[in-house]
């Protein structure tokens, strides 16, 4: 079963070749004619030949069981024609074709097609290879996507003008693409737009800039959650805004060139689509509905949960809308999502961690579940990169990161039983109940949002530099150390060597907590070593892998920011677990998967947009150099979009002010009115004081103006929320 080379994969002599493997010629190994040596065909070709693709359970038929049902007779007699017949075979060629000459390179055929998964463990590492190689998985499933989820459609489309093309999901066991909503948004195309930029994909790019141009409407009678279009569809449009207009080396094109009729066409449809999810924002208090109809604009509050928004989702779409409004200097993008924060932290809860649901209609939260997973987790992102946003000019993100993060490890930071292993946990029921050792894979974004909070995105060595590095700085850089060891062992401890949606974890009891001292974790690189395994706990109903992101984006923020190669070390075991365990026959591309703890593991049918626009995007800037898109003039948004850092301008500013707390974080309540005013006013002023040492550690980056009660059970949450 030999490889069929995709429709669209580029030959070596098209016009475009140049463009999309020589662009980085300081970052990857090229030869004399600046092409990538051996090509992407040939990579294509080597690392999908499907001859030792392993044997999954949905395959159609079954070896072992074919040959159970098999009299042993006729075994025997299928067996003797089938040798008889290959010998004749055998015969007849030799007999009438000429002896031919082996071609160069013959010899290497015998390696087979997982020969560089075989063999590359203890090499010396060739980062400039494995980058290429994470390359070629994502031209596989972007040209499987094209060719099963966008072209089949394509057919109809041209017969039918109502029947949209270039599918919102993609399922590569079936080879089959659905639209989300009837005349679909283009989730997967647009949610991987920056990858293709990023790695120089200049024809695939092109592909894509023709259908956002010509079939892309926003103007459908239909719900989409608000978080998520605005994080992948709103948040990839800005992205590749910005990159095609601050690098216009990468993957370029002359139809977005300043002047040319393109020039704006992603800040155009991101404008429009932002208008469209405003209307979510038309609240009572502010805080956004969990849904919205792109057509009438009416916000419509969740069909279950009670009717709250999740935090998380109220909460991370700030980047997104305050980088629109620098662009186009429309101040209500601002001051709509700005609102959001003083909303919920006017609610003055403890040690800065939130329950995770809100009313949209009150403003106050419901129930009392606390937790860093679904539902919670970018809230906490997104206080640290709004403050790096806006280049320190912000300082009250940062009062919030820092007492969120002081919470977290008074509250929830614990260890396991033998390997004392740290873990982020929950309180299902508040602060001050039960804790419960348990993480979703989501939490994993901690180890590199630590990192990055510590250093503002400076390398380790230059922040130290810094007179306002701290021991307070030390210790959040050894925390994240530790819990990026426990995230890596979620992937150790399976069989396929790919993580499970939920890891629950053997501790004591009473749980050892950070405030009872720091304990000294197990050495898990050791392969003889495996006790440490025993302290992870894996569900059969959570043992399923979504392709998500968390930990490999984890492992970029930490090898960029303490230049560890082991960091990347790890990334490519994942990437080769990845390879290995989640590809799909007849070169579809690659799959979520149903169960990764057993092998061969079982498939689940989709590949999630995030595939493309995170996990091979950190991978790829993982095994990148360090001087691809510097950490420290830009920020990443949840859904892996690059924007840019800037200062406030014109009229854009921080619109509100913290209400004065006490030691754990309770608003302060002052029955004289003029006490109150001076309390806020003496505890901004403290802010401004603690955020002074992060503020000279944030590296500033000019960027003109318009330029480049009851709550949901786990089972319902950890198949519907990034």
């Amino acid at each position: 079963m030999s490889f069929s080379r995709p429709r669209h994969v580029p030959t070596f002599d098209s016009s475009q070749r140049p463009y999309e493997d020589g662009y980085w010629g300081s970052s990857g190994r090229k030869d004399q004619n600046g092409h990538a040596v051996g090509g992407i065909a040939k990579s294509i070709g080597d690392f999908l030949n499907k001859q030792q693709l392993p044997m999954y359970k949905d395959k159609p038929y079954n070896y072992a069981a074919s040959r159970r049902q098999t009299p042993l007779l006729r075994r025997k007699r299928i067996w003797l024609g089938v040798i008889f017949s290959l010998v004749i075979v055998l015969y007849c060629m030799r007999m009438f074709s000429s002896p031919k000459k082996s071609p160069a390179g013959a010899k290497n055929k015998a390696i087979t097609t997982w020969s560089w998964l075989k063999f590359s463990s203890g090499s010396v590492a060739n980062w400039d290879d494995r980058r290429e190689k994470v390359k070629d998985a994502f031209i596989l499933s972007w040209d499987s996507y094209e060719k099963y989820a966008w072209a089949q459609i394509m057919k109809s489309w041209k017969a039918n003008p109502s029947v949209r093309k270039g599918c919102d999901e993609y399922h590569p066991l079936s080879k089959t693409g659905r639209q989300m909503i009837p005349n679909g948004t283009g989730w997967i195309i647009v949610d991987a737009l920056d990858t293709l930029i990023i790695m120089n994909l200049t024809s695939r790019l092109s592909h894509a800039r023709e259908w956002i141009s010509t079939s892309l409407n926003y103007d459908q009678d239909h719900e989409v959650n608000t978080f998520e279009t605005t994080i992948r569809m709103f948040g990839g449009l800005l992205s590749a805004h910005y990159l095609s207009t601050a690098f216009p080396n990468m993957a370029p094109l002359t139809d977005d060139d300043e002047g040319k009729p393109g020039e704006d066409l992603y800040l155009e449809k991101a404008t429009d689509l932002a208008d469209r999810l405003l209307g979510a924002f038309d609240t009572k208090s502010g805080i956004p509905f969990a849904s919205v109809n792109l057509k009438t604009l009416a916000g419509k509050p969740s069909h279950q949960d009670g009717g709250a928004s999740s935090t998380a989702e109220a909460a991370s779409v700030q980047l997104e809308m305050k980088y629109l409004a620098m662009l186009t200097g429309e101040k209500h993008y601002w001051e709509k999502t700005e609102k959001i924060m003083k909303v919920i932290d006017d609610n003055g809860m403890e040690s800065g961690l939130l329950p995770i649901f809100i009313y949209a209609d009150q403003g106050k939260f419901r129930g009392s579940n606390i937790r860093l997973g679904s539902r919670g987790d970018s809230y906490y992102e997104y206080l640290i990169k709004q403050y790096l946003q806006t280049s320190g000019e912000e300082p009250i993100y940062l009062d919030m990161w820092n007492q969120a993060l002081a919470g977290v490890r008074k509250h929830l930071i614990t260890y396991s039983k033998s390997a004392h292993l740290t873990i982020l946990a929950e309180r299902p029921n508040g602060l001050n109940h039960d804790l419960s050792p348990k993480m979703d894979h989501l939490v994993c974004f901690m180890p590199g949002t630590i990192a990055l909070g510590a250093t503002g995105g400076l390398s380790l060595s230059e922040a130290k530099k810094s007179s306002q590095w701290s021991k307070k700085q030390e210790e959040e850089m050894d925390l994240a150390r530790e819990l990026m060891k426990t995230c890596w062992g979620m992937y150790k401890v399976t069989a396929t060597g790919l993580a499970p949606e939920i890891t629950y974890f053997k501790v004591d009891e009473p749980p050892h907590m950070e405030s009872d001292g720091v304990l000294v974790s197990a050495d898990i690189s050791n392969d003889e070593n495996t006790a440490w395994k025993s302290d992870y706990d894996i569900k059969p109903q959570d043992s399923h892998n979504l392709q998500r992101p968390e930990t490999v984006e984890s492992l970029f923020y930490m090898w960029r920011i303490t230049g560890d190669e082991m960091y990347r070390e790890w990334g490519w075991e994942m990437f080769k677990s990845f390879v290995q365990h989640t590809a799909v026959d007849d070169g579809a591309g690659f799959t979520s998967l149903s169960r990764a703890d057993e092998i061969p593991p079982i498939m689940k049918d989709n590949m999630e947009s995030f595939w493309l626009a995170e996990t091979l995007k950190y991978f790829y800037l993982l095994f990148s150099p360090t001087d691809l898109l510097p950490l420290d003039s830009i920020v990443i948004n949840t859904e892996a979009h690059i924007f840019p850092r800037f200062k406030l301008i014109r009229d854009l500013k921080t619109g509100w002010e913290r209400k004065p707390r006490d030691a754990d974080g309770k608003i302060i309540r002052q029955e004289v009115e003029g006490k109150n005013d001076a309390a806020e006013a003496n505890g901004n002023g403290e802010g401004e004081k603690q955020s002074e040492g992060m503020r000279k550690m944030v590296k500033v980056v000019e960027v003109k103006s318009g330029d480049g009660g009851n709550e949901a059970t786990d089972e319902q949450e950890k198949d519907t929320l990034r």
